[in-house]
């Protein structure tokens, strides 16, 4: 149902609707489905004048469990024919009890799928065989096993193609699940997810599920680095949906914990610095009280929630999680280890950007010149060490040395990373600014 359609069925259910905005705010909460309509309609006419269109509005945001509420509520006077419920979690437990009895796999399936973002659902994440299981035994480690569509041996392994397609084709016929035009990908309605996630509650099998979705989205998103955007950028939707669900089990947290320090290394990058935060510091909690505080993971997570904090510009907070994460990786993993050498660049950037230029070039140069010892003159973070001491150095007045030093950068940049690496791009950038 189009918007102007369902402002028209609202306003014909309600007999004063004078609130435009709070209407079209109702129709697209309730996702222009016209039995939730009717239903928002049929409870607010019944409790008015104590509830208005406003009102529900702000009952109906404060959380899934109202939601749910809400949307189970029964208006006596807009019953349907036979007496039917008018309620629609009520509508879709028929549906899914159905369903339940012909196919009980198709039913897990869409219970799965509840927890997804309703957009872009990939097939590949769905036929992943038992992922939780692996976990289990072999906690984080277990996504960089697995590449990031499925194949041949997934399917012998897992949902047969006849048994999946059969599922699919089930949840279709009842008009619960859609398939993307490419075929690869499925969608679900907001509320018939919510309805799903109710019920999985009720019969008290909703930490199943959410373990299965959190395992399989943790064994397939990627690093956040650039070369793994693409991959990034389909699955991340699914990413933020696993924020809130923190597993039980510590094998599996330890996987969650991952998969936020990945998406959030991915949303920083992107500049969506709240997001970034949220999960950064959430992974950096999770990895301190299963693997401790000195481990090199939580290492990571709390440099990675430092970096954001610094891109916020919260530079004292940054500074001291920054230094905390030096000193321990050089008592840790030593003086010339690649995580050391980062912190120390991290730490670096901070100074710099409160323009500690001199503090900033201490620590600079070293890190360049421990780097090019024990990583190679051409390594990806040997190129960025040059490009931090370059701006230190046009920052101090020498602009000279900065642009030479710049200059050498982006020549082997452009041999290593490509000319259309994000790295590649910032130090031409510089080089025209400066040489201008």
């Amino acid at each position: 149902m189009v918007e102007g359609d369902a402002l028209l069925l609202l306003e014909r259910k309600l007999s004063l609707l004078s609130d435009k905005d709070s209407a079209e705010e109702l129709v697209r909460a309730v996702e222009y489905v016209p039995l939730a309509i009717s239903q928002a309609a049929a409870y607010i006419q019944r409790m008015s004048p104590r509830t208005s269109v406003k009102k529900y509005l702000a009952e109906f945001h404060k959380g899934e469990s109202k939601r749910a509420q809400l949307l189970s509520h029964d208006a006596g006077e807009f019953r349907r024919e036979g007496g039917a419920s008018s309620a629609i979690l009520t509508t879709w437990r028929i549906s899914f009890e159905h369903i339940r009895s012909k196919r009980a796999s198709a039913a897990d399936l869409l219970s799965l799928m509840s927890f997804f973002d309703r957009q872009g659902i990939p097939e590949s994440l769905l036929r992943l065989p038992h992922m939780d299981e692996a976990i289990q035994e072999r906690g984080s480690d277990v996504q960089h096993d697995l590449g990031s569509n499925s194949s041949d041996d997934d399917r012998e392994n897992g949902e047969t193609d006849s048994g999946f397609e059969d599922n699919i084709a089930m949840l279709t016929d009842f008009c619960l699940v859609t398939v993307s035009e490419s075929g690869e990908t499925f969608e679900m309605h907001g509320l018939v997810q919510l309805s799903t996630r109710t019920w999985l509650k009720a019969c008290r099998r909703e930490e199943e599920f959410k373990h299965q979705f959190v395992s399989r989205i943790a064994a397939l998103f990627p690093p956040g680095g650039y070369s793994n955007w693409a991959t990034c950028q389909r699955l991340f939707p699914h990413v933020e949906k696993a924020v809130d669900y923190r597993p039980v089990e510590s094998k599996l947290e330890e996987a969650w914990a991952t998969l936020l320090y990945n998406g959030g290394w991915y949303a920083e990058l992107q500049g969506r610095y709240e997001v970034a935060e949220k999960m950064a510091l959430k992974s950096m909690r999770s990895r301190k009280r299963i693997l401790g505080r000195e481990d090199e993971q939580t290492l990571a997570s709390t440099s990675l929630y430092a970096g954001v904090l610094r891109d916020k510009g919260l530079w004292k907070e940054a500074e001291k999680l920054e230094v905390q994460v030096m000193e321990m990786s050089k008592a840790k993993l030593g003086a010339d280890h690649p995580s050391t050498l980062t912190s120390m660049a991290n730490l670096a950037s901070t100074f710099w950007n409160q323009g500690r230029w001199e503090e900033a070039e201490k620590l600079e140069v070293q890190v360049m010149e421990m780097s090019k010892a024990k990583l190679g003159a051409d390594h990806p973070d040997t190129l960025n060490s040059m490009a931090n001491l370059s701006f230190t150095w046009n920052s101090q007045g020498r602009h000279k040395d900065a642009l030479a030093l710049m200059q050498d950068c982006v020549e082997a940049q452009q041999r290593v990373l490509g000319p259309e690496h994000p790295d590649t791009l910032s130090s031409l950038a510089s080089v025209s600014e400066w040489s201008s």
